[in-house]
């Protein structure tokens, strides 16, 4: 296990790429033995372009180690009310050490900053560190006749290279701090 403290959460720079993508694609890996995605979709990534978007956004955040560097990010938009988490990933030589919860605890954060009503994402729903990783952080699924217009299209925008039908949609409110008056 990491100890919290080696561990860095924060926002991505331009020089982070290079990493990003190489934890990208050793996570998307994980995908093979289960045939959701196609093998084009396996061997794809973040696109370069895309990551130094995000960083100009400020909506790219990554884990870092001490001597290991990034080993994970998650990335994510402003869709209305609502942030929407595009992707998280570990790397799988990482995982099962709290990093992905550390990537979401700091996404809590950044959409309570924001004002954002609820997150929003988009995942499988059988798969381990899918929706049941989710729901274990108060995700819960979102029925498709609430869907949003973006949600939609971005099913739409999946279904050349994965089988929407094994994917749902999922949402968890935005927890509001109140100052105490004294």
């Amino acid at each position: 296990m990491i100890a919290s403290s080696a561990l860095n959460i924060r926002s991505a720079n331009a020089g982070d790429v290079d990493a990003i993508i190489r934890a990208d694609v050793a996570a998307s890996a994980l995908f093979a033995p289960t045939g959701l995605l196609s093998p084009e979709a396996l061997d794809d990534h973040v696109e370069k372009d895309d990551l130094l978007a995000s960083i100009d956004a400020d909506q790219l955040d990554v884990a870092e180690l001490p001597v290991d560097g990034v080993v994970g990010f998650n990335q994510f938009s402003r869709m209305g009310n609502d942030i929407y988490l595009q992707q998280i990933s570990v790397h799988p030589d990482f995982g099962k050490q709290g990093i992905g919860r550390r990537l979401m605890a700091r996404l809590d954060s950044r959409a309570e900053n924001a004002g954002a009503t609820q997150i929003t994402l988009s995942t499988f729903h059988d798969l381990a560190w899918n929706a049941p990783f989710y729901a274990s952080l108060g995700f819960i699924e979102l029925p498709r006749r609430e869907y949003a217009p973006y949600m939609t299209a971005i099913e739409t925008s999946q279904a050349p290279f994965m089988d929407i039908s094994k994917r749902v949609f999922m949402r968890k409110p935005v927890r509001k701090h109140t100052k105490r008056v004294k």
